[in-house]
């Protein structure tokens, strides 16, 4: 299970969101001992823009491992942190402290160059296709007709606009590699649920993401009071679905 620390969220979505570096590495340790296993955090300047700049990359990734958070670190690399392709692969080839992976949104032009830049400096990639809800073909294609040296260190994230089984049932032709499956806001826990059975008995690993940077309430409604709550409803819907579909 990964936890979306922040995400595009801001101070008006209200205290659920960890804003400050503190309060990030604060909000990671209490949602990995809620049970999360990864970590993705958008790092951003003081003022609050999403950045891909080793002066603000580095110092964040530092201070969440400095205070105790050992598993996997993921960044986003997307056109929100910086626009301009160039400017991407220039920063990534700057960074100083690596994340353990970074996340490459197949929207964006230019992210099958990042993807291999990414991979030439040991950074593992989270290739995003989103599906559904009116995307067009072309992220998927774009993915399909990149070719990474090795899948090894290549997961595949769906992003699905709702928990519709028939677009998953038509990924079983892709590449071997590690699946994530999440949603936001309304479809986030239909999504995580789904993921749940589609991971049951699967011979690749599905997984799925929640956090305040994707959903701020509980499946029942109600708001979440931190990133370690929504971790802990997430598994406990996790196991209970993978439960009933190992009994059947």
């Amino acid at each position: 299970m990964q936890v979306a620390l922040n995400g595009a969220r801001g101070a008006g979505d209200g205290g659920a969101v960890p804003l400050s570096p503190g309060d990030l590495a604060e909000s990671a340790l209490a949602a990995v001992a809620a049970g999360a296993g990864e970590v993705l955090v958008h790092p951003r300047t003081p003022c609050g823009r999403e950045s891909l700049s080793p002066r603000v990359v580095g110092p964040l990734l530092a201070q969440l491992r400095g205070a105790g958070v050992l598993v996997p670190l993921v960044v986003p690399a997307g056109v929100a942190a910086e626009p301009d392709p160039a400017g991407r692969l220039e920063r990534v080839r700057s960074w100083t402290v690596l994340p353990d992976r970074a996340v490459v949104p197949f929207a964006d032009p230019g992210a099958r160059e990042l993807g291999r830049a990414l991979l030439e400096r040991g950074v593992g990639v989270d290739a995003v296709v989103p599906l559904g809800g009116g995307a067009g073909p072309e992220p998927l294609a774009r993915f399909l007709a990149w070719s990474p040296p090795g899948y090894g260190r290549v997961r595949l994230v769906v992003e699905l606009a709702e928990a519709d089984p028939a677009l998953v049932a038509g990924m079983r032709w892709l590449p071997p590699v590690p699946l994530l499956l999440y949603g936001r806001e309304g479809a986030a826990w239909p999504v995580l649920r789904l993921a749940a059975r589609c991971g049951a008995g699967a011979r690749i690993g599905v997984g799925s993401r929640i956090g305040v940077g994707e959903v701020l309430t509980l499946p029942d409604g109600r708001p979440a009071r931190s990133n370690a709550e929504l971790v802990a409803a997430a598994l406990e819907s996790w196991d209970g679905v993978r439960t009933t579909a190992g009994s059947r």
